[in-house]
């Protein structure tokens, strides 16, 4: 009798821990990952946030004060009508911080300070209203800057200046300020045209993903040059190799990293060329694999035809560009074995001269920003094919160059 009920005591103590064993566990355990999975769990739907601001970096002129901002939500691809987020002169291109509290513009100007040379202006996002709160400028190092990058650690802007054909690094200080420039590199030589190649003309920088090396395109040396990074101090050294280079008279003006980080992807601005080269991230050392024309097929290019970025799809299997003149986005299918391209579509940006173009969040969505026709196009990606279908939906305003996508936070 005594026994049975030890036996009654004990299976019924069973029952009760089995039942609290969940709660239990996620109360105390949590080196079994309860909490961890939480948390995990709220940054993954904060950062896939159905509803983006959209900063569009312009030209200044006529119909453009500086920075805009709207709003996109990518369940039904609307995007709201642009407003003023801040006011400066000729923001052409823009760059976030990591922290997503900051936001950079290289100001493309030839004349700051009354020195031959760019600015570079930081400003703080309010994240209920979109606005941008000035914090300060400094010097880009040389005249028209054209495109900059946020390093990986948050700590220096990297920005390219076409006019100067040179490369500047500046401090980010904590409250996102920029210090003074700590580094200039001044790029020098020329290549194959003698108007457009007479000399240097930095186009685009970027790090790569372990942010170890620095890239930057310069078309007026047909080059791609490599600098070791080191984020510590935001130092930039030539590499060995110091360069890849294109065809003659290509000239290179931006480049896309495959999301693997094994391949990088040039878009060629004179010939309407994109060019795929290996990655060697442990010694930057990039090697010629393909090049082909962003045109559709038998289409030759014209004196007017240029094209102007380029982008990775966020899922490895696409890669798009923008042609300027023919007016269009061309999708490539990315083979993941060797990174080779394969021509997929040239599809319209229902409007004139498609700068640079963004790729929200989710991956659904292309936005195109059309300089001379003074609209921002919205186009939906098919995630299986890669190709572009317009939705009708487009904003006015004046004279857009990039596009930059911060995930609201819910």
């Amino acid at each position: 009798m005594l026994a049975s009920s030890r036996d009654a005591l004990f299976y019924f103590r069973m029952k009760i821990l089995r039942q609290l064993r969940p709660a239990f566990t996620c109360a105390i355990g949590l080196s079994l990952g309860c909490v961890s999975q939480q948390r995990a769990e709220a940054a993954a739907s904060s950062l896939n946030s159905k509803e983006s601001l959209v900063y569009i970096g312009t030209y200044t002129g006529p119909k453009s004060k500086g920075i805009y901002v709207s709003r996109f939500t990518s369940a039904s691809g609307k995007l709201a009508a642009p407003e003023l987020a801040a006011e400066t002169i000729s923001p052409s291109f823009l760059a976030l911080h990591p922290n997503r509290r900051f936001l950079y513009a290289a100001n493309e100007i030839g004349d700051w300070g009354g020195k031959k040379s760019g600015a570079v202006s930081a400003f703080v996002i309010d994240s209920h209203t979109g606005k941008l709160v000035p914090l300060n400028q400094q010097p880009s190092g040389g005249d028209g800057p054209c495109h900059l990058v946020v390093d990986r650690t948050g700590k220096t802007v990297l920005v390219a200046n076409y006019g100067g054909g040179s490369i500047e690094a500046l401090p980010i200080k904590p409250d996102g300020s920029l210090d003074s420039p700590t580094i200039f590199i001044q790029h020098r030589g020329t290549s194959a045209d003698p108007q457009r190649q007479e000399g240097p003309h930095a186009h685009f920088i970027a790090t790569d993903a372990a942010n170890r090396f620095a890239l930057a395109c310069d078309l007026g040396l047909d080059k791609v040059l490599v600098y070791k990074f080191d984020p510590a101090n935001g130092s930039l050294v030539a590499n060995a190799p110091p360069s890849a280079s294109v065809a003659p008279g290509s000239g290179p003006r931006h480049l896309a990293f495959h999301p693997r980080g094994k391949y990088a992807y040039v878009i060629n601005e004179m010939k309407c060329t994109m060019t795929t080269f290996s990655y060697e991230p442990e010694r930057g050392e990039m090697k010629l694999l393909q090049t082909l024309s962003t045109l559709p097929d038998g289409e030759t290019a014209k004196p007017n035809y240029s094209t102007a970025e380029v982008e990775a799809h966020p899922n490895g299997r696409f890669l798009y560009g923008s042609n300027r003149g023919h007016n269009s986005i061309v999708v490539f299918a990315i083979d993941e074995k060797t990174g080779k391209l394969a021509h997929v579509e040239n599809v319209s940006t229902q409007g004139k001269t498609p700068r640079s173009f963004g790729i929200d969040p989710t991956g659904n969505y292309l936005l195109a920003a059309n300089q001379d026709s003074d609209n921002v196009v919205v186009l939906r990606i098919d995630q299986k094919t890669g190709r572009l279908t317009a939705t009708g939906t487009s904003v006015e305003v004046g004279a857009p160059v990039c596009v930059k996508f911060v995930p609201v936070r819910s």
